[in-house]
């Protein structure tokens, strides 16, 4: 494929899905992310699109927000092994409430099988992941509908929480920086999302990597209320999204990594996990938290993974 046909198409990809992963654009026009990442770099220089942090955008990236069709063909690969591991964190007999989004929907297809699970929601897409699942009980918010990602919004939602008390709010957004947290580009998403939290002891963040480094219009989540990372593992190129790993890290945010490379769907991939640092000044951890890595990997895994994370420290 020439040059000026390649450029073309991840011209069309980005103008119809709005931000598109340079590991997908290189897997549509069959050429390497080295390739892609020049062709993209030159798309910027005639302002016909935006890089973001391991992708690419439309200008004016900032405040536009794609919708459900869109997102859901985005980052699929590393959103089931989000999904996968971020599993791993409900226990049976919880209460948790679960935000709107395509990860988090992915995520609610895996509770299914959490007997005595209840499961609190604003989105009709994670209560229709779990509409047939016998033993998870699932309460619906109030609110107005948003038909771009089938979400409840509104003052309905927000007063529905109001006095609600659950374990783990589990949440996903359209970037996240350690500067200003998690954030969305749409107001009344931001606003339920911030009454999700208010409702939950603690906060789980479902990021894929190329929402690393992003920031959007609205904050729902700020930095130091976010307990716990779930992500994927960014490419080794990628040093942007690295470094706000890192530096979400050092505010405390404990960061669970998910390996997509090889995820062919399904409950079974096994998933790494990497858990950087322990919990926030002040913060007491919940029994065992800070060994469930050890625990999974073994002591050489746990080896490995303290290699990693002193690899990642040292960049």
């Amino acid at each position: 494929m020439f040059a000026a046909e390649r450029r073309q198409l991840i011209l069309e990809m980005v103008r119809a899905n709005g931000a598109v992963s340079l590991r997908e654009l290189a897997r549509v026009v069959q050429t390497s992310e080295v390739t892609v990442r020049r062709d993209v770099r030159a798309l910027e220089a005639e302002g016909l699109l935006d890089r973001r942090h391991g992708g690419a955008v439309l200008p004016g990236g900032f405040t536009r927000e794609s919708g459900f069709p869109q997102k859901s063909h985005l980052a699929t690969a590393e959103k089931t092994a989000i999904a996968d591991l971020a599993a791993n964190f409900v226990e049976e007999g919880e209460a948790i409430v679960v935000g709107a989004g395509t990860t988090t929907q992915e995520l609610a297809r895996r509770l299914a099988r959490v007997p005595g699970l209840t499961v609190v929601t604003n989105s009709l897409l994670v209560a229709q992941a779990l509409a047939h699942a016998n033993r998870v009980e699932v309460v619906m918010t109030g609110g107005t509908l948003r038909g771009s990602n089938y979400a409840l919004v509104g003052s309905g939602a927000e007063q529905s929480l109001q006095g609600l008390r659950v374990s783990r709010a589990f949440l996903s957004g359209s970037g996240l920086t350690a500067e200003r947290g998690l954030s969305t580009s749409n107001m009344l998403s931001a606003s339920v999302d911030r009454a999700l939290v208010q409702a939950a002891a603690e906060v789980v963040v479902l990021a894929d990597h190329t929402k690393l480094g992003t920031d959007t219009m609205f904050q729902t989540v700020p930095t130091d209320v976010i307990t716990r990372l779930v992500t994927d593992e960014p490419p080794a190129h990628d040093d942007r999204a690295h470094t706000e790993l890192q530096a979400l890290a050092d505010q405390g945010v404990q960061i669970a990594v998910a390996g997509a490379s090889g995820a062919s769907g399904g409950d079974e991939v096994p998933a790494r996990r990497r858990a950087l640092p322990g919990p926030r000044r002040g913060q007491v951890p919940a029994a065992g938290a800070g060994l469930r890595s050890a625990a999974v990997l073994g002591e050489q895994g746990a080896e490995r993974e303290r290699a990693r994370v002193a690899d990642l420290r040292r960049r």
